[in-house]
């Protein structure tokens, strides 16, 4: 999809004071240090470098904006969950995400990428219980579907999708969709591009609680 070739760094925040302001549309990509977010963000945009991947889980620790154009933007959130990174500094994500995910009010939606081998670990799904309470879209990518067989990951894929619903889905109302994914087989690409284009495209006045 030409929307998300066209993708450019924009700019970079440490602290929730030094984002750009809420206007026109945000999709956050959220994720485990190691579930390959970054990889996920450039094979969307068919980009090699666009998004910073680390062989050093989270090295990656600012919110980074990508422009679509249009008003329009891409934003990578900083990984979780990595053992090596000082209390203090997982500590001010901690808090930076949950404020990020629960009150930006141009955030239209989530997209929380889970290796899948090892879905739905506890921060994945406080993720989930962060971002539900504003009652915005979620479209889960289960990456690195390369390394199991094809039987095996639709296995998983539907364990998943039953343990959303049961436990988010059915409860909070929230819409949360799930997809197989790969980066190294351009597997699930247009899945993906088909879901957040269609979020992309909503007239801004249409997201609940964005002051234009």
């Amino acid at each position: 999809m030409a929307i998300f070739q066209n993708a450019s760094y924009y700019i970079s925040a440490h602290h929730l004071t030094d984002l750009p302001a809420p206007t026109g549309i945000e999709i956050a990509f959220a994720g485990r240090s190691n579930a390959g977010k970054s990889s996920a963000i450039n094979t969307l945009a068919n980009h090699n470098r666009l998004a910073f991947v680390s062989k050093q889980p989270g090295r990656t620790q600012l919110i980074n904006f990508f422009s679509l154009g249009e008003n329009r933007f891409l934003v990578d959130l900083p990984g979780y969950g990595y053992a090596k990174v000082p209390h203090a500094i997982k500590d001010h994500w901690q808090k930076t995400l949950a404020t990020y995910l629960s009150e930006r009010s141009c955030l239209f939606g989530l997209v929380l990428v889970m290796d899948i081998r090892h879905p739905l670990m506890p921060l994945d799904q406080q993720m989930i219980e962060w971002f539900s309470l504003n009652k915005k879209p979620i479209h889960i990518l289960l990456t690195k579907a390369d390394k199991l067989s094809r039987e095996a990951s639709f296995k998983i894929l539907h364990a998943v999708e039953k343990e959303i619903n049961e436990k988010w889905g059915n409860a909070l109302g929230i819409s949360c969709t799930v997809q197989l994914f790969s980066s190294l087989k351009k597997q699930g690409v247009d899945e993906a591009e088909i879901i957040i284009g269609k979020w992309l495209k909503t007239p801004v006045d249409h997201i609940p609680n964005l002051v234009a």
